[in-house]
């Protein structure tokens, strides 16, 4: 049994615990897999805690109050030895959605007794059959969408309940040949250098021209709620690349905690990736002129020698909170 086989079993087995839990036996079923001192990250208002049972207070016992019966629709789940580390530590991603009856409020969301579908990326780091870091993002204006309580205006794609890949073959329980995951892995950092480059102003590009090195035609960006999802190179240059470069300014990467791919998916993510300036209009909001972070998570799946989709999510709420607008705050919530 391989590493990766091991630690994919370790968050299934994770997986299926919270499947089996309620609101009061959350945290029990968290410590049979996570570590006594694990750390967890989690989007705003969420943040960073330690150990099963401040997991469990903070995030999975409101929202298991709040939502009834709630299923795990996972579309993609890989592992992988992260790249940033030197492969020393063992990751597994999961993406899909919690699918629930929305019952109570959450977070000063009005519950709506119908069907809801919550975005969700999770990492989890496995070492000795145990769990011992974790980061969840969940897309919470996602959330206020389907409830009839978005606060922003409206958004420069399009707003969709997201589907997992065109190919369905997210889902790689089984081991994977590690060239294919290689050949991934490459391409993400080709696609980051090329990035790099046009920030740095070096490379003498158009934007359609610098995305073709590294995208299929017809890519799918799955952005998060806020952005929105679109379609093919030219409509995501129109819809998100163009406003992110020229509405955002001064920009600083701080690297990701992990970036990895097994077969033809890969991914990474940040706390935060990015530091920069609001100087245009952006999310629809008039320019602020602060320094704020983006925690981003970006999932992909490589079709032949190209990327073609990408599943991404921000904690934007986050991100407008350091420019001083809580949104939490318009529905009660006092932020951490």
């Amino acid at each position: 049994m391989t590493d990766l086989y091991r630690a994919k079993a370790c968050v299934q087995a994770h997986h299926a615990a919270l499947a089996r839990a309620d609101a009061g036996t959350v945290g029990d079923a968290l410590a049979e897999h996570l570590s006594a001192d694990a750390t967890w990250r989690g989007m705003h208002p969420f943040h960073v805690q330690t150990g099963p049972q401040a997991i469990a207070d903070t995030f999975w016992t409101p929202l298991l109050t709040a939502m009834s019966r709630v299923q795990r629709r996972q579309d993609i789940f890989f592992a992988g030895q992260n790249h940033l580390d030197e492969g020393r530590g063992t990751w597994v991603a999961s993406m899909g959605h919690l699918m629930a009856l929305f019952d109570a409020p959450f977070l000063g969301i009005q519950p709506t007794r119908k069907i809801v579908m919550i975005r969700y990326a999770e990492f989890s780091r496995v070492e000795n059959d145990q769990i011992i870091e974790q980061a969840l993002f969940v897309d919470l204006l996602h959330l206020m969408a389907q409830a009839g309580q978005y606060p922003l205006p409206d958004m420069t794609a399009a707003q969709l309940v997201q589907p997992g890949p065109m190919t369905h073959d997210g889902l790689l329980f089984d081991d994977q040949d590690p060239a294919e995951g290689q050949k991934t892995l490459d391409r993400i950092h080709a696609m980051i250098h090329a990035i790099d480059q046009a920030n740095a102003g070096v490379l003498p590009l158009t934007p359609q021209q610098e995305l073709a090195r590294d995208w299929n035609d017809d890519m799918i960006w799955w952005g998060p709620t806020g952005i929105g999802a679109t379609y093919t190179i030219d409509r995501y240059v129109e819809q998100h690349q163009r406003p992110f470069r020229t509405q955002l300014g001064a920009r600083t990467f701080n690297g990701h905690i992990c970036r990895m791919a097994e077969g033809a998916y890969g991914g990474f993510f940040g706390w935060p990736n990015l530091t920069m300036e609001c100087t245009g209009p952006f999310l629809g909001l008039p320019p602020s002129g602060q320094k704020a972070d983006m925690r981003v998570v970006d999932i992909y799946r490589r079709d032949g020698d190209k990327l073609a989709e990408n599943w991404v999510f921000i904690d934007i709420l986050h991100f407008l909170n350091m420019q001083g607008l809580d949104v939490l705050a318009q529905l009660g919530v006092r932020a951490r």
